[in-house]
């Protein structure tokens, strides 16, 4: 059983910068693949960005691509998305997620565990 717990979420105004963090209990960090995902309201769940469980892999999806990145800290169990240059349609409730058989899948579906939610909002 692995819990995730998100925090770094807020209001930011456009142009700006938020990082989220994700710390994971648990002592088998490095065994799964990691993703952050979002939903805005009214909107499908969709990937942002997902990374390998070593940290060498990464993906972000193309609308975030140059401005958010993803990493990971397997000594201390989080996983972080910085994301800069916020936009008003980055607004959206930011999940963390681990998955133990993919790699670092896009597919909400191969995720095992994820965590409430954090709510970013960005004002134009």
């Amino acid at each position: 059983q692995v819990q995730l717990v998100e925090s770094g979420g807020g209001l930011v105004q456009a142009g700006g910068s938020l990082r989220l963090s994700c710390v994971a209990s648990g002592r088998t960090f490095s065994s799964y693949a990691m993703g952050w995902f979002r939903q805005a309201p009214g909107k499908e769940r969709e990937p942002v960005a997902t990374i390998s469980r070593s940290g060498v892999g990464t993906y972000h999806t193309d609308s975030v691509k140059g401005r958010f990145t993803i990493s990971r800290d397997n000594a201390k169990n989080t996983v972080a998305l910085q994301m800069n240059s916020l936009k008003p349609e980055d607004t959206a409730v930011y999940y963390c997620a681990a998955s133990w058989k993919s790699f670092m899948t896009t597919m909400t579906n191969e995720y095992d565990y994820w965590g409430q939610g954090t709510q970013v909002t960005v004002s134009s």
